[in-house]
């Protein structure tokens, strides 16, 4: 079996494995390649119709292809689309053009997550993040745990040993769901050209330069690149020494930034 083939079939496991034991699912799409990918996957787990809801957490700083993006493929791929925003918080003004981006992340995306996770009484939340995206995230786990307020304890995860996945939760316990931890950014750049997946134009290049990673506008800034399909895309990343998340601000604030982030209920 090709890697790609063993790559999909784990993540398609997963993916079915959750929604026998928890049914109250969602997955949330931020109309990045991970999340896009995960979709896919999903879609193809459940021969095209998936049976819980598709969940974007909308800061409304998001790039006006991405909202386009997500409109686009929506409805093409008849999702039941949730979209939840911190109402609350946007009232009150809350900003990058006046606060820093990690107050705002953890109100708009953190905060905004939490608030939709108790409105639909979600028990677990499909999530498409890798091991090799941020070095907080090789502390994951593929079944991982938060407390009753969706916190996160790095130092208090479940053994996966030999692909046993702790499932089981407890009583005021809720669960991210992880099906691409076992992914590479490669990976999935080969898995889109393979399957012919749908991505947005933001990671090709216009005027020599393109985004890696896709987040909220003022926060998120392009690279040098002269890519412009997906066999020049798999080569610049081959050859690439620079860490995929570089052009994300929020990670650049402090060194544990998306440590506290994720401690907080962060995706």
């Amino acid at each position: 079996m090709e890697l790609l083939d063993e790559l999909e079939s784990k993540s398609i496991f997963i993916i079915r494995e959750a929604y026998k034991k928890f049914k109250k699912v969602a997955l949330l799409w931020s109309m990045g390649k991970d999340s896009t990918v995960l979709l896919w996957l999903t879609r193809k787990a459940f021969y095209g119709k998936i049976p819980f809801p598709i969940m974007h957490i909308d800061t409304t700083f998001k790039f006006p292809e991405m909202y386009s993006f997500r409109e686009r493929y929506a409805k093409e791929w008849k999702l039941n689309l949730l979209i939840e925003k911190n109402e609350d918080a946007l009232a009150r003004g809350i900003s990058y053009k006046t606060h820093n981006s990690l107050l705002v992340c953890t109100e708009l995306k953190t905060n905004a997550l939490k608030k939709a996770i108790i409105k639909h009484k979600f028990k677990a939340l499909f999530v498409g993040i890798r091991r090799d995206e941020h070095g907080i995230r090789a502390k994951e786990r593929v079944f991982s745990p938060r407390n009753q307020d969706f916190r996160w304890d790095y130092k208090n995860q479940p053994s996966e040993l030999w692909e046993h996945y702790a499932s089981k939760k407890e009583m005021d316990e809720h669960i991210r769901i992880h099906p691409l931890l076992h992914w590479t950014e490669l990976d999935i750049w080969e898995y889109i050209k393979r399957e012919n997946i749908p991505i947005n134009k933001l990671y090709f290049s216009k005027n020599g330069k393109r985004y890696r990673s896709l987040g909220c506008m003022p926060i998120t800034k392009p690279i040098k690149s002269k890519v412009n399909d997906i066999n020049q895309m798999i080569e610049e990343i081959k050859n690439s020494k620079t860490a995929e998340r570089s052009g994300r601000s929020q990670d650049k604030e402090e060194a544990n930034a998306m440590q506290q982030l994720r401690a907080l209920g962060y995706m």
